[in-house]
């Protein structure tokens, strides 16, 4: 049997992640051959995942990033299983290394083929399942691109905002992670009206022809009324037309433009976890 070392576990214990004893269990099994011990962990990772494939993992961190230049952004949730796994200093960790390494890539595919400390994300996910004893995968990816782009992640990464603005300009940093904080907190729809879905218009115009039915007002009435709670409706819920959480004397539209004139909103994404 090899003499395994308490620097060898450690050593392994760093690179993977894994509990002491399932380190010095995988060394002693690879006799001491530590990119073989590395294998073995992951094939228990595999087997880990293979029989938590038909789990929900509807919990995790969710993690956005702006890259150096403030022209892109991304958000990745790195979902699991329980919220205990989910507030893990470790897993917290893992959900932002992957999610700069996100910002070179353009899709949920090529950054799971990307490298990550020696190993792809898709395998480096595999062995922190058999590490962790949960499913673990990447769920929601999202890409921004505009003149500059800003986010903001809510207090226990269950929510996680990226703005687009038309410009960089003196103060976009503020306005961006004043109107992200924004995109959080009300859950807009859409950016603005022409952003909403011919459906969801088509729906609310029905509900509300059905309350006025339901008030006895009368038939020919309620195309213009209904427009009216439409107008309402679009207010409320796409984010350049809400009234600013900070002043609400003042619509999001209207903020950004006390910051420049010429400033605009061109984008936004979020990403929730339930």
């Amino acid at each position: 049997m090899a003499n395994i070392t308490a620097a060898e576990v450690n050593k392994l214990r760093k690179s993977t992640g894994a509990g002491m004893m399932d380190c010095k269990n995988a060394l002693v099994e690879a006799e001491g051959d530590f990119e073989k011990a590395v294998e073995i962990l992951r094939k228990k990772g595999q087997k880990v995942a293979a029989k938590r494939a038909d789990r929900e993992s509807s919990e995790g961190a969710v993690i956005a990033k702006v890259n150096a230049d403030t022209n892109k952004g991304v958000i990745v949730s790195l979902n699991c299983e329980t919220d205990f796994v989910a507030k893990n200093d470790g897993f917290v960790a893992l959900a932002e290394g992957i999610a700069e390494l996100a910002l070179n890539f353009d899709s949920k595919e090529a950054l799971l083929d990307a490298a990550y400390n020696g190993m792809k994300v898709a395998d480096k996910l595999i062995e922190q399942t058999g590490v962790i004893g949960e499913k673990i995968e990447i769920g929601d990816f999202r890409i921004l691109e505009a003149p500059f782009v800003g986010s903001y992640i809510h207090a226990g990464n269950k929510i996680a905002t990226l703005v687009g603005l038309s410009a960089n300009v003196d103060g976009a940093d503020v306005a961006a992670k004043d109107v992200a904080m924004q995109a959080a907190a009300m859950n807009p729809v859409a950016l603005d009206e022409q952003g909403v879905d011919q459906s969801v218009i088509d729906k609310e115009i029905e509900i509300a022809k059905e309350q006025l039915r339901a008030e006895g007002k009368p038939e020919a009435m309620l195309d213009n009324i209904a427009k009216g709670k439409l107008n309402r409706f679009f207010k409320d819920n796409t984010l350049v037309n809400q009234d600013f959480i900070k002043d609400s004397k003042q619509s999001v539209a209207q903020y950004v433009k006390s910051v420049n004139g010429d400033l605009t909103v061109t984008a936004f994404e979020r990403v929730a976890l339930a």
